[in-house]
């Protein structure tokens, strides 16, 4: 297999731009600055695979990476799947959700899917924007029509309980989003999501899967750390996530 970190020469290709400086969506006192692809441009899944490797995420049909002057606490980190063994509290999790059904879908508009999302979102998130009653929002937020994306849907006998939003790559998988029933806490649903992308990925003889950002600070984030080993990148590559200082101060 190619390696999508060498080399990046059809990057060269692809227009950016940089956002004024915002409020952090994370930390309170912080701004932020985001750099995105601009989105008119018709990107392929190899551009999405390298920008990737390169710390790129997806939220529909953009693609970005923080871009903040002051903070470099969005770290981009990933699992080298191979390499993973679920600690105690996740295999406690896999063996409670054992009589859960998974199945793979596209990811194409379906109502049932729409309701779960607005329930998980009034419930977690609520007046952020992002609970209305809005299908075309919320297709445009999971899926881009030149992204090869997969549904993971989840079922506790006849309901549907998890929903978890995959992109599968050349060489790996992103986890791009996960929403689920919430009166269902006790479950950790959103743990077993990952948990089962990550064999996914490895039955897909895959090395990688990118979780997106860690960040020590907020809760959003920092629950990353927990699947092990990680491997996260800086300028200088991606390295094991045991000899990042943050990680170090964090345990």
């Amino acid at each position: 297999m190619n390696d999508p970190l060498k080399p990046h020469k059809r990057l060269s290709e692809l227009p950016f731009y940089v956002t004024p400086s915002h409020p952090c969506s994370y930390l309170d006192d912080r701004q932020a600055s985001t750099v995105f692809v601009d989105p008119t441009f018709p990107l392929t899944m190899e551009h999405y695979e390298q920008l990737a490797a390169l710390g790129f995420r997806r939220s529909g049909d953009h693609v970005y990476r923080p871009n903040c002057t002051h903070c470099k606490l969005c770290i981009p980190v990933r699992i080298p799947v191979n390499s993973f063994q679920p600690n105690r509290n996740q295999r406690r999790c896999l063996r409670k959700n054992k009589d859960i059904s998974i199945r793979t879908l596209e990811a194409d508009f379906n109502e049932e899917h729409f309701k779960l999302y607005r329930h998980y979102m009034s419930s977690r998130h609520a007046g952020g924007g992002m609970d209305k009653d809005d299908p075309e929002a919320y297709q445009s937020l999971i899926s881009a029509h030149w992204c090869n994306t997969q549904l993971l849907e989840f079922h506790l006998q006849e309901n549907l309980v998890a929903i978890a939003v995959l992109d599968q790559f050349q060489q790996g998988m992103s986890a791009v989003y996960t929403f689920f029933d919430p009166s269902l806490d006790r479950r950790s649903l959103g743990v077993f999501a990952i948990l089962t992308e990550i064999h996914r990925v490895q039955e897909a003889g895959f090395p990688y899967l990118y979780l997106g950002y860690w960040n020590p600070q907020t809760v959003k984030m920092a629950y990353k750390s927990n699947y092990a080993p990680m491997e996260y990148l800086e300028h200088t590559g991606w390295h094991s996530m045991e000899d990042n200082p943050l990680f170090k101060t964090g345990k």
